[in-house]
């Protein structure tokens, strides 16, 4: 039997005033499937269609939690990566710092026995000025000696350790000496004209001290500086006449050493001047003194970057996983 129209009028809707001419005609299901599982359905219900599928399964909340979780399972992969990288530039940095500073703190204790060898066996070895006495080649190897152990050893018991504060008093400590022996280097050329005068002023009063009590060190000194450098006396041999009272000089200022060699006659002494042979042989050693200083410099720069290099990765380490 077919139905009547006046049986389909309560199924149908009045056109909604949004609605716009032209577009489809609602779905007469439409209500009923929105009240799926009322006792009032009658069992008619429209067969949902793609769109109410992809509605009812995959809401946009739910994508931007899914989006959210997998940026940060991304971060959290990238962070453990760098990590990762971070500890293996650490373990290299490590093992340069390590042997660098075992290097360094070795080297100091050599310095320092060939100090103390030379303290005691030779007394006041190699002492020049009577204005610094006490700037003998002994205690200055002593004292280069135990700078040289202190800071290697800083630096590599931090190294090993991984200790901020061992590897920052090793950076501070050797930022210190780097600065003192640049400073030094400007003051040098800065002034220069004036320690050559006063250099060799100091000298000459040094000389007053020659064979006398408690001096056996500037007295060794001055004999083997005259005796290997084929010199006699700071500026010429007639400095030695002043300390004398007398036309003599020391017996390492003798052609051929001998006994009271320095009573003869002057044409037997070595009339060259000390302080002009010296110099002349640190002008001809200059290239030598300059790559010392140089190679000094670049393992004190390289000593500074590892030290900061580590102590930056070892505070991040210690970052990420505090």
């Amino acid at each position: 039997m077919r139905r009547s129209s006046t049986d389909e009028t309560p199924y149908r809707r009045s056109p909604s005033l949004d609605s716009k001419p032209g577009s489809p005609p609602p779905n007469p299901f439409r209500r009923y499937s929105s009240s799926y599982g009322s006792p009032f359905s009658f069992g008619l219900h429209a067969a949902p269609g793609p769109q109410t599928t992809k509605g009812r399964y995959t809401s946009p909340k739910g994508n931007k939690y899914v989006v959210f979780y997998l940026d940060l399972s991304f971060i959290l992969l990238l962070e453990l990566q760098r990590c990762r990288l971070a500890r293996a530039c650490l373990g290299t940095v490590k093992g340069l710092m390590v042997l660098f500073n075992l290097l360094f703190w070795l080297g100091g204790c050599g310095l320092l026995g060939v100090g103390i060898w030379l303290a005691v066996t030779q007394g006041s070895f190699a002492t020049l000025s009577s204005s610094f006495p006490s700037l003998s080649a002994a205690n200055l190897l002593i004292a280069m000696g135990t700078i040289v152990m202190v800071v290697g050893g800083l630096g590599c018991v931090g190294a090993f350790r991984e200790n901020k504060v061992l590897l920052l008093s090793f950076f501070v400590l050797l930022l210190l000496i780097f600065l003192l022996e640049a400073l030094s280097i400007i003051l040098f050329f800065a002034y220069k004209d004036e320690i050559d005068r006063y250099a060799q002023a100091d000298l000459k009063r040094g000389l007053q001290f020659f064979g006398t009590e408690g001096n056996i060190g500037l007295t060794n000194a001055w004999s083997i500086v005259q005796t290997d450098f084929r010199c006699c006396g700071v500026s010429n041999h007639t400095d030695w006449f002043s300390v004398y009272n007398d036309t003599r000089v020391p017996d390492s200022c003798c052609l051929e050493y001998s006994e009271n060699c320095g009573l003869e006659r002057p044409d037997t002494w070595w009339t060259a001047p000390c302080y002009k042979q010296v110099k002349s042989w640190m002008q001809h050693n200059l290239l030598s003194l300059w790559v010392s200083a140089l190679c000094t410099g670049v393992t004190q720069i390289l000593g500074l970057a590892f030290a900061m290099t580590m102590l930056c990765q070892v505070a991040k380490c210690d970052t990420f996983y505090a």
